[in-house]
């Protein structure tokens, strides 16, 4: 699976928004930034990439290191900790999900590698 699979099923699995999507993997493959940086990277306002870092955070995928910059958690958790919360808001019964279960698995190498440079 490439970027833009994972992006694609991000957004289908656990109904992330593309923006959403796009800064997950950003700081999963890259490591911590802050929301200027974000903004930077995927070419969007400030504002909206520091409510989407929150929104992320929300949804146990981040953890803030201050008010403005964040670091992603584990890919293998957060995969899942992401659909766990969307299924709890979609009100459908949690359950493996194989898909979900890949991402994690995949994102965890560039995730060491952006971790010990």
């Amino acid at each position: 699976m490439n970027t833009t699979q994972i992006e694609e099923k991000l957004i289908s699995e656990i109904k992330l928004n593309s923006i959403q999507a796009k800064t997950f993997l950003l700081i999963t493959c890259y490591g911590k930034m802050n929301s200027q940086l974000i903004a930077e990277k995927l070419k969007i306002p400030e504002d909206l990439a520091l409510k989407t870092a929150k929104d992320l955070m929300g949804l146990g995928a981040f953890i803030d290191i201050s008010k403005t910059e964040f670091e992603a958690m584990h890919p293998r958790f957060t995969a899942v900790n992401m659909y766990r919360r969307m299924c709890e808001k979609e009100n459908i019964e949690f359950k493996r999900n194989q898909i979900v279960d890949s991402i994690g698995v995949i994102l965890e190498k560039p995730y060491e590698d952006a971790r010990t440079k």
